[in-house]
């Protein structure tokens, strides 16, 4: 029987293979945008551009609607959406990882881990390009930054911790059973609808508002970005909530990989 230390140990043991080829994940990041985008004029600032335009349409329409003032509306929303979109296209990505790099794993040799962190950076590249809006929007309304901007690091490092093995067991899950994917897609769905992306927080009655907002995940991920670059320090609850969750998560998600990696390739 295989005990927990083990487990463990195999997982690292990929991780570690993976992220001593750390070059070789940079570079096939950057290829995959690159390809992405090749012959184009813009190229990869389309993103930018996209975001832009949904970040406007949304803003407007919903920020009119909930006679919202725009100059805190529009950034609020535009923070939203390129944290949600960076949050969702990583999970969603995560969920085709093994089997989009099927031919890669079945004839070379390279820790399964590396295509996992490879979709990782391409979404924090796609990320930097769509972050570029943020500022621009800050100093066309004459957003006030204060210290607590600096809380954006650690808010993101455990953004990022709780994605990586958020993404290391959808990985595995939905390549041994194919319809996790659609269920996470939906789920997906669903959470952006009740996560405050393009609301305030503050529009629904106090006791539904809490209960939906303190167990949902997505809302504390939001809220250690979000609020910093909106001047404000986030809430204890949310740095307990997303360090708990990261623990807690990382102790399940190593061992869980650990004893699956060596049948991914059979799945396939």
């Amino acid at each position: 029987m295989i005990n927990y230390t083990q487990l463990v140990k195999s997982a690292f043991e990929d991780i570690g293979r993976a992220l001593n080829n750390h070059h070789q994940i940079v570079t096939l990041g950057w290829q995959d945008v690159a390809t992405r985008y090749r012959r184009s004029v813009i190229g990869a600032f389309w993103l930018t551009i996209n975001k832009a335009v949904l970040i406007a349409a949304i803003g407007l329409v919903f920020g009119t609607l909930f006679g919202q003032p725009m100059a805190q509306f529009l950034p609020h929303v535009a923070i939203g959406l390129v944290v949600w979109g960076f949050i969702s296209s990583t999970l969603s990505g995560a969920c085709a990882t093994f089997i989009t790099n099927k031919g890669i794993i079945l004839q070379i040799n390279l820790p399964l881990y590396t295509h996992l962190m490879r979709d990782m950076w391409n979404e924090t590249i796609i990320l930097a390009h769509n972050v570029v809006i943020i500022p621009i929007l800050l100093i066309v309304f004459q957003a006030s930054i204060g210290w607590p901007i600096l809380l954006i690091v650690p808010g993101f490092l455990l953004l990022v911790l709780n994605l990586i093995w958020i993404s290391l067991v959808l990985a595995v899950l939905c390549t041994r059973y194919r319809d996790v994917t659609q269920i996470v897609q939906n789920v997906l769905q669903v959470l952006f609808y009740l996560t405050p992306i393009i609301w305030n927080s503050h529009l629904m009655p106090d006791r539904v508002n809490r209960l939906i907002l303190e167990i949902n995940p997505f809302f504390h991920m939001l809220e250690v970005i979000r609020e910093p670059i909106l001047g404000a320090a986030p809430g204890m609850s949310s740095w307990i909530y997303l360090s708990v969750m990261a623990v807690v998560g990382w102790a399940f998600a190593l061992p869980f990989f650990g004893f699956f990696r060596r049948r991914i390739a059979y799945w396939l």
